[in-house]
């Protein structure tokens, strides 16, 4: 959720929080991509009872996504970075680094994601936009 979170921040001119360093890594997937991959994967047979996973594997920070994010609406909005022990409960881990190894559904049915973070930053924009939050 954090994608919708900062394009929601962003488009109001509102702080931009990232919480942590901001240094932990992820890779974002557009949901399309995910449903036409588990659609794929419901109609291969030799995907039957195994684990796979989806996902992209372009990896970026969370304040480099928040930048990017801050670029693609054209906010003013300061980036705020708040350490884990100020947002959450005594004793709260985060993973550093959350990248998924898509080796298995890629070579079952040859999925791959198709759009890129920008896209996916975009359809977000779209879509708060349309429901009036700006």
């Amino acid at each position: 959720m954090v994608v919708p979170r900062l394009v929601e921040q962003a488009l109001r001119d509102q702080p931009m929080t990232v919480y942590g360093t901001g240094l932990q890594t992820r890779c974002f997937c557009h949901v399309s991509d995910v449903i036409r991959g588990l659609t794929e994967l419901m109609d291969a047979e030799d995907a039957e009872g195994r684990v796979f996973n989806l996902g992209s594997q372009a990896e970026i920070s969370i304040a480099d996504l928040a930048l990017t994010i801050k670029e693609l609406t054209g906010s003013s909005s300061e980036i705020v970075v708040i350490p884990y022990d100020e947002a959450y409960e005594t004793g709260f881990e985060d993973m550093q680094r959350r990248r998924p190894d898509t080796t298995r559904v890629r070579e079952l049915i040859g999925w791959e994601p198709t759009h890129d973070l920008n896209s996916i930053v975009k359809d977000v924009i779209a879509d708060l936009e349309a429901r009036g939050i700006s």
